[in-house]
């Protein structure tokens, strides 16, 4: 076999399901799709679009769950977790990849879907700051952080959490160089106009605001 019909050195695996958040899946592929070797898949339960939690944007599964049995790196997107919490066929392939993988990546409320799997087993881990509390029923402590890591699982707080997790991941995979390589590339310097980026530094108006639009966006 020649080298350019060598198999990939890193296989990314990126799941995505209806109603999940776009950045979730989105922020993570554009830091580890530029490793060395990477060749990133999104992975659905069937292949085609697939409609994020905004109702207009979708994704394209290139790849049905039924078709992947290895991953080198899986990443689990957040937004309609319930959903997928409940669905045994997505558990039970989440489950047997993560056995597979050198590196699970969750983002946001994605840290449930791992432990509705049984993946999280204890420990602690990050998750969206509305989701916190349902990770203790899985008997998982919620971190605070922004990423959080337990062995091979690294979970990422809300959203934008998942740039963090995924440059903190390819430091890791590979080596800081190459991780702030990554960095510098989608040019990640954040400097936010407003301090409302946590439920700790948001006006508590704006909490309660946040809080009732999600019950509406997620229901239980």
């Amino acid at each position: 076999m020649s080298n350019a019909e060598a198999a990939p050195s890193r296989v990314i695996a990126v799941y995505i399901y209806p109603g999940l958040t776009a950045l979730d899946a989105i922020g993570p592929y554009e830091i580890l799709r530029g490793l060395p070797g990477a060749v990133a898949q999104f992975v659905a339960e069937a292949r085609g679009p697939i409609a994020a939690d905004s109702g207009f944007l979708r994704l394209h599964a290139d790849l049905a769950c039924a078709e992947v049995a290895q991953a080198d790196i899986l990443i689990v997107p957040g937004g309609n977790a319930p959903a997928q919490m409940k669905n045994p066929a997505a558990l039970d392939w989440l489950r047997r990849i993560h056995a597979t993988t050198r590196w699970t990546l969750s983002v946001c409320t994605g840290s449930l879907i791992l432990a509705a799997a049984g993946i999280l087993a204890g420990g602690a881990a990050a998750t969206h700051w509305s989701a916190r509390e349902t990770l203790l029923q899985f008997g998982v402590a919620p971190s605070r952080a922004r990423v959080t890591r337990q062995g091979k699982i690294i979970t990422a707080a809300g959203v934008s959490a998942g740039i963090d997790a995924a440059l903190a991941l390819a430091a890791l995979e590979c080596d800081q160089a190459t991780a702030e390589l990554m960095q510098l590339f989608v040019e990640y310097a954040p400097e936010p106009p407003f301090k409302a980026g946590t439920p700790e530094t948001a006006d508590p108006r704006v909490v309660d605001r946040a809080r009732a639009f999600l019950r509406r966006a997620y229901p239980a």
